[in-house]
C-alpha cells in the first residue's frame, strides 16, 4: 500500500552544508521508496508549495516511475481522504492529527518516524501524542528497540502527570513498531583493485591495519574518540602493527577540528591518522574500500540508530562498536564484529543536567555532551577485539562476509520498504474496522472498546464564530431578522461593485461571495420592502451545499450597509 509522502526537499538532501543524520536517513529512504515500492495507479505527495512537487516528480521519473504525481497541500487538505496514509519524515504528528481532526479523525492514516529522541522538539512531539488526536490507526515508526523504549519512557512519565494534574481515565496511543532505516547496500560493494587503489593513493601498505571512522566529527554530540584512541595505541603496543586511522567526517567548526587534532596528539602518538572530508563522495569511496576494520563508539543521547556501522557490514568491513542503542539491535557480538560494554550513571545521578538543558542554562549541544561526559568505553574490552582482529585476517573476513549478508538480507530498502507498507496496510484495515460512527472495536490488550469521536474540533483552533460569540451585541443564525436598507436593484449592484473595488475590502475575495450570489440576496431583500426577515429566506435560492456560506454572506453584506437587524 502506498502513502501521501510529506515532502520538503531539505528532509531529503544530504547538499546542504550542514548535514545531519536525519537527512542522510531521509534521502536514503525516499530513493528506496521510489526503487522498491509497488506501482501504483498515483504517487501522492504533500507539499508546502507547489514548486517542491515538481522537484518530487523529477526524483521520481528518475527513478523510472510511470505514476501520475498527485500533490496535496494545507490548500486541498480534504483530497488526503484520498490516500490512506500520510508518512512524515518526523515524529512530530500531534499538529497533523489536529489538522485531520477538521475533516474527521477517520479520515485518514498517519505514520511518523524517529530520529533522535533527545531534543527538547522530538520529546515535546512524543509527549504531546498522548494530548493530540492521534488515533489507534496512526502510527509511529521506531528504528531500534532502544528508541522505542525511551519514547515508552517518556510517554508513561507523560501518564503520570496527566493522571495527577487531570485525573485521566482513558488514553489513545497510536502503533510504535520498530523498522530499522536501511541502505542501499549496492554502493557499499567494492573491489580488491579499488582497495589497492585507494591504499595506495593515501599512501599505505598491504601490511599496514586501517581502521575508519566514518561519520560527523563531534566528541560532544555523537562520539567521544579518546577510548578509540587509547585502545589503538594499545593495539599497536601489543601486536607492533603500523595501524592508521581514518576518520573520514566533518567538524561543524574549528574549535571541534582542533579538540580532535589535539586529543589525537597526545592519545595515540604512535598512530597515523589521517582525516578526508567525509563531505564528498569520492572520500568516502576511498575510505570504505580502503580499511580493514571500522570502529564506532557512540556515546551520546542523542543517537537512536546508527546507520553507519549497517553501511560498515555492507562493505565488508568487521566491525567494532559501542554497545548502545540501536547499534544492540543491528550489530551480532562475535559475529558481524564486537559491540563494546559501556557504563551509564544510574537513575537521578544527572537530573541536574536536564534541569539546567529543561530552563535554558544550557544549550541542546551542551546537554548532550555534558550528558556524554559520565558515559564511559571499556577500554580495555576494545583493545581486546582490536588485537583479536589485527592478528587475524581470517577473522576479519569472516565477519566481513557474516555482516555483509545480514545488511543485504535485512537492511538493504528492498527488505525495508515492504515492511513500510505492511504497516501501511495494517494502519488502514484498523482505521476502516473504526470508521463507522460511533462504532465501538475491542482494542485487544486493555481490553477496552473505542469509540470513533466524530467532534471535529480544534480546542486550540476553535471556529471564531464559537470563540468570540460573546464579543458582539447579538448573533446571526439562519433565524436572525433583518431589514433591508433599501434601494434598486441597479443601484445596489453598482454600490457593491464600487465596495468591491477597494483594497480594504478586496483583499478577502476568495471568502466574499461573487456577484451572482450577492445578486441573489439582494433581490430577495428588496422583495421583502420595509418588512423583516429572516436569513433563511435571504438564501433561500442557494443550494444545500453553499447554505452555510450564504448566511456568512448576508453578515458581510450587513457590514457594507445593505441590511441592518431588526
Amino acid at each position: 500500500m502506498s502513502a501521501a509522502i510529506y515532502y520538503i526537499p531539505e528532509a531529503y538532501s544530504i547538499e546542504g552544508p550542514k548535514l545531519m543524520g536525519r537527512n542522510a536517513a531521509g534521502e536514503s529512504f525516499l530513493r528506496g521508496y521510489l526503487k522498491y515500492s509497488k506501482p501504483s495507479e498515483h504517487l501522492w505527495v504533500y507539499v508546502e508549495q507547489d514548486d517542491h512537487a515538481k522537484n518530487f516528480e523529477a526524483l521520481a521519473n528518475k527513478f523510472g516511475r510511470e505514476e501520475s504525481i498527485r500533490s496535496i497541500s494545507k490548500y486541498s487538505l480534504h483530497n488526503a481522504a484520498s490516500v490512506p496514509v500520510i508518512f512524515h519524515p518526523g515524529p512530530g504528528i500531534g499538529e497533523p492529527a489536529f489538522h485531520r481532526r477538521l475533516y474527521g479523525d477517520a479520515s485518514w492514516s498517519l505514520c511518523g518516524i524517529t530520529h533522535t529522541t533527545s531534543s527538547a522538539r522530538a520529546m515535546d512531539s512524543i509527549a504531546a501524542l498522548l494530548t493530540a488526536p492521534v488515533q489507534p490507526w496512526d502510527a509511529i515508526i521506531c528504528p531500534s528497540e532502544a528508541v522505542k523504549k525511551n519514547a515508552e519512557n517518556i510517554l508513561q512519565a507523560q501518564v503520570q502527570y496527566l493522571k495527577h494534574r487531570l485525573g485521566i481515565s482513558r488514553l489513545v496511543q497510536p502503533l510504535f513498531p520498530v523498522i530499522p532505516l536501511g541502505i542501499h547496500t549496492e554502493d557499499f560493494m567494492f573491489s580488491d583493485d579499488q582497495r589497492i587503489s585507494s591504499r595506495m593513493e593515501l599512501g599505505i601498505s598491504e601490511e599496514d591495519l586501517v581502521v575508519l571512522y566514518m561519520g560527523r566529527l563531534s566528541f560532544h554530540a555523537k562520539a567521544h574518540p579518546l577510548a578509540m584512541y587509547q585502545a589503538l595505541v594499545n593495539t599497536h603496543r601489543d601486536t607492533k602493527k603500523n595501524i592508521v586511522l581514518i576518520e573520514c567526517g566533518w567538524h561543524a567548526n574549528d574549535y571541534i577540528k582542533d579538540a580532535f587534532t589535539e586529543a589525537a596528539a597526545i592519545a595515540c602518538p604512535s598512530v597515523r591518522c589521517l582525516h578526508l572530508d567525509g563531505r564528498i563522495a569520492r572520500n568516502r569511496l576511498i575510505a570504505w574500500s580502503g580499511a580493514d576494520i571500522f570502529c564506532s563508539l557512540s556515546d551520546n543521547i542523542q543517537e537512536t540508530f546508527g546507520i553507519v556501522p549497517i553501511e560498515a557490514m555492507a562493505s565488508g568491513l568487521p566491525v567494532v562498536v559501542s554497545d548502545w542503542d540501536g547499534y544492540r539491535d543491528s550489530v551480532r557480538h562475535g559475529v558481524d564484529g564486537f559491540r563494546v560494554p559501556t557504563l551509564h550513571p544510574g537513575p537521578g545521578l544527572k537530573e541536574d543536567l536536564s534541569i539546567r538543558h529543561a530552563i535554558g542554562v544550557d544549550s541542546y549541544d551542551k546537554y548532550c555532551g555534558y550528558s556524554s561526559s559520565f558515559i564511559s568505553i571499556d577500554i580495555m574490552a576494545l583493545t581486546s577485539a582490536f588485537i583479536e582482529l589485527a592478528q587475524s585476517e581470517g577473522l576479519r573476513r569472516k565477519m566481513g562476509e557474516a555482516g555483509q549478508q545480514r545488511a543485504v538480507g535485512v537492511y538493504d530498502w528492498k527488505a525495508i520498504i515492504p515492511q513500510y507498507e505492511e504497516l501501511w496496510e495494517r494502519q488502514n484495515d484498523i482505521r476502516e474496522s473504526f470508521s463507522g460512527r460511533n462504532s465501538s472495536k475491542d482494542l485487544g490488550s486493555d481490553n477496552k472498546s473505542y469509540v470513533v469521536d466524530e467532534t471535529r474540533v480544534w480546542p486550540a483552533r476553535l471556529d471564531p464564530s464559537v470563540s468570540f460569540s460573546h464579543y458582539a451585541t447579538s448573533i446571526l443564525d439562519e433565524n436572525t431578522l433583518l431589514f433591508f436598507n433599501g434601494g434598486n436593484l441597479q443601484d445596489c449592484m453598482l454600490k457593491l461593485e464600487s465596495f468591491n473595488a477597494l483594497k480594504m475590502v478586496n483583499f478577502a475575495e476568495h471568502l466574499l461571495p461573487n456577484q451572482n450570489e450577492a445578486e441573489l440576496i439582494i433581490k430577495r431583500g428588496i422583495a421583502s420592502g420595509s418588512s423583516a426577515v429572516t436569513v433563511s429566506h435571504l438564501v433561500s435560492d442557494f443550494p444545500d451545499e453553499r447554505k452555510a456560506f450564504a448566511i456568512r454572506f448576508t453578515a458581510w453584506l450587513a457590514k457594507l450597509g445593505f441590511f441592518r437587524t431588526a
